[in-house]
């Protein structure tokens, strides 16, 4: 089995897409250069603002737009699969957008999209007033040699059955792209619910974060049963880890978790 090396880039995105995706070559090249078949960047990687507004609409693009087309330059030069959020159009809604997770191959390819489906209402925030709920599909994964990485995003992590629901799709690796506003106790929670979601699943969980000051940083690397393999403060930085196929069999052999499981995951329709 393979065992390809994830990378998580933790930087701090600005209101300029261009340079935005000029900020995140040198940290895809130092990752490449580290060996890394993956490497995950964080939510709004496109355009970050600590409050949602018709900024942030205004700067919306299609899949086809020059920001996931520069994404898909960069991981075709460096030959990766590059993981990214961006800021994506909504058909025939003018003033909303959709928070998109986009999967470019090491060709350039765009192989994979996930909508974000839990939106920031909460801490005050509203993100559902520009941002448009993501359809409830099957889990969106993609396969690096003999391992399938799964995604979600940021607001998702607090709601177990998401991460479940990609973890029997047959997802090895979680990867999580975040936001995750700063405030009191929020590390503590984020470190504790990213951990929470790779011992409940036996799932390797890569997590991006923005850097401060809109992000609370703590990017990090888990393994299946919770260790946490590399992980960073507030600052901009690279963290690689291996996902080591030996070592996911054998905590699913002593902790098969997910073959124990009674309950399945169905949609709940908002009210």
């Amino acid at each position: 089995m393979s065992s390809p090396i994830v990378a998580v880039v933790q930087f701090a995105p600005s209101t300029d897409p261009a340079a935005n995706l000029r900020a995140l070559r040198e940290p895809i090249a130092d990752a490449a250069g580290r060996g890394a078949a993956v490497v995950l960047a964080p939510e709004y990687a496109m355009y970050a603002v600590t409050r949602l507004d018709e900024r942030v609409v205004a700067v919306r693009e299609p899949l086809t737009g020059p920001f996931v087309t520069g994404l898909g330059a960069l991981a075709k030069e460096f030959g990766v699969h590059l993981v990214a959020g961006i800021v994506e159009e909504v058909p025939d809604e003018p003033e909303r957008i959709h928070n998109t997770l986009v999967v470019l191959d090491p060709g350039g390819e765009l192989v994979a999209t996930y909508r974000k489906v839990h939106l920031y209402d909460a801490f005050g925030h509203r993100e559902s007033d520009v941002v448009e709920l993501g359809a409830i599909t099957d889990p969106p994964v993609f396969t690096v040699g003999d391992t399938v990485f799964g995604l979600q995003t940021c607001f998702d992590l607090r709601f177990p059955e998401g991460a479940r629901r990609v973890a029997a799709a047959g997802a090895q690796v979680l990867l999580l792209p975040a936001q995750w506003i700063p405030g009191p106790g929020k590390v503590d929670q984020w470190t504790t619910l990213l951990r929470a979601r790779a011992i409940e699943n036996t799932v390797y969980v890569a997590a991006a974060d923005q850097a401060e000051p809109r992000g609370a940083g703590a990017s990090m690397i888990i393994d299946p049963a919770g260790a946490v393999l590399a992980e960073l403060g507030t600052e901009p930085g690279v963290l690689t880890a291996t996902v080591d196929a030996a070592a996911l069999a054998a905590v699913r052999r002593a902790n098969p978790s997910l073959e124990l499981r009674r309950f399945a995951v169905v949609e709940r329709v908002p009210e």
